[in-house]
């Protein structure tokens, strides 16, 4: 049986920020959790990274509760610790400071080794000018791609 591909992105983190720099990272789940993310129940579109004390967690990610596992249920929006290593989070925590920057997660998905990974960019949030600038050049773009 082949096993479904697990692919989800954050369309919406593109579109509110400009991405910067990006990263790899693996997170700490609970049994639970992994088997809701390969059965499809996750979503990273409201989520955002931010530092509580040393660690870099990821906060309000969605992932439903699996099955009808009533004794070992984990919470849909916990914090959810990322794994970096000390050189990136120190990069990282560095570039925080600017005016403006977040961290936010743009893809999760599940490696070749089974393990879920998430990527995450450093990124400045966009003016409302850069947003329908951006909304006229996908708009372009899809002329183009029709008529071409």
């Amino acid at each position: 049986m082949a096993a479904l591909k697990i692919d989800v992105k954050n369309r919406r983190a593109g579109f509110e920020y400009h991405l910067l720099d990006s990263y790899t990272c693996g997170m700490v789940l609970m049994g639970s959790e992994i088997k809701s993310i390969r059965a499809g129940g996750a979503g990273i579109n409201e989520a955002f990274c931010a530092f509580l004390g040393n660690d870099l967690i990821v906060r309000n990610m969605q992932i439903n509760p699996y099955g009808t596992n009533i004794h070992f249920v984990h919470e849909p929006k916990r914090d959810r610790k990322l794994l970096l290593n000390q050189r990136e989070l120190d990069k990282l925590r560095k570039k925080l400071k600017d005016a403006g920057m977040t961290i936010v997660p743009t893809r999760m998905y599940i490696a070749a080794n089974g393990f879920a990974k998430l990527e995450i960019a450093l990124a400045k949030g966009k003016k409302l000018f850069d947003k329908r600038e951006s909304l006229k050049a996908k708009d372009v773009q899809r002329d183009m791609d029709r008529d071409g």
